[in-house]
């Protein structure tokens, strides 16, 4: 029988998050599904709904510390352990140009993108210690791969998330001693809010493949920066 696992995701209300919400519980895992606004997720509402007692739904602003405080007391009260921290959580500012970019703008792109994956890491590393082969999954993209940058764009997501595999590959070493592994993923241009309508991977194809390849894993990850089908990309 299949042991029931349980897995935290951040921005769990839509895109990527929603899909892995959907498809781990399809699974028969547990779910805490972290979104800013629960009142307002209905789609998420309705998986809850469908699948009684496998999906605690925590408010959760990632870019918040008092509510990050609160939110990792609220998955610590309600569970012993934590298998899987799914950092999906993100934003990408639409419409940046050189001349005109906006340091408030790149800074809280930073706090969603880069500091609360290392921030929620830290925090529940306890609960993680506790869990069947615990890892902690950042969902980055090849935009953050410095040797891919062939052009300017995007530049606020583009630097949250080099700086994001930098901190996967910090999060790596200091969770290794704990058993905790580490993997900084890729999941494609995802046809997603984020990614626009022209993007030619959909999410359920995409967490698919994040999902297979976190079980045909034989090591738990030491930081390493891969695709979705477990394919390193360069830094």
């Amino acid at each position: 029988m299949k042991e029931t696992r349980t897995i935290v995701i951040t921005g769990a209300n839509r895109g990527l998050g929603l899909e892995f919400t959907r498809q781990l519980l399809a699974r028969g895992d547990r779910v805490v599904a972290g979104c800013r606004q629960p009142g307002h997720a209905d789609a998420l509402t309705e998986l809850a709904a469908a699948h009684p007692g496998h999906v605690h739904v925590v408010p959760l602003d990632v870019a918040d510390e008092r509510s990050r405080t609160a939110f990792v007391a609220e998955v610590a009260a309600g569970h012993q352990a934590v298998d899987l921290l799914v950092n999906n959580a993100g934003v990408l500012p639409a419409g940046e140009r050189f001349g005109h970019l906006e340091a408030a703008v790149l800074e809280h792109t930073l706090r969603v993108n880069t500091v609360a994956p290392l921030m929620l890491a830290q925090a529940l590393a306890p609960l993680l210690a506790r869990g069947s082969r615990p890892r902690v999954l950042n969902v980055s993209s090849r935009l953050g791969a410095i040797t891919l940058a062939n052009s300017f764009g995007t530049p606020s997501y583009a630097i949250s998330k080099a700086a994001l595999n930098m901190a996967t590959v910090q999060m790596a070493h200091a969770l290794k001693p704990l058993g905790i592994g580490v993997l900084a993923a890729s999941p494609g241009w995802v046809r997603t809010d984020m990614g626009g309508d022209k993007a030619p991977v959909t999410a359920r194809e995409s967490v698919h493949d994040l999902l297979d390849m976190l079980d045909r894993r034989q090591d738990l990850g030491a930081g390493e920066f891969v695709d979705r089908s477990g394919a390193p990309l360069p830094w």
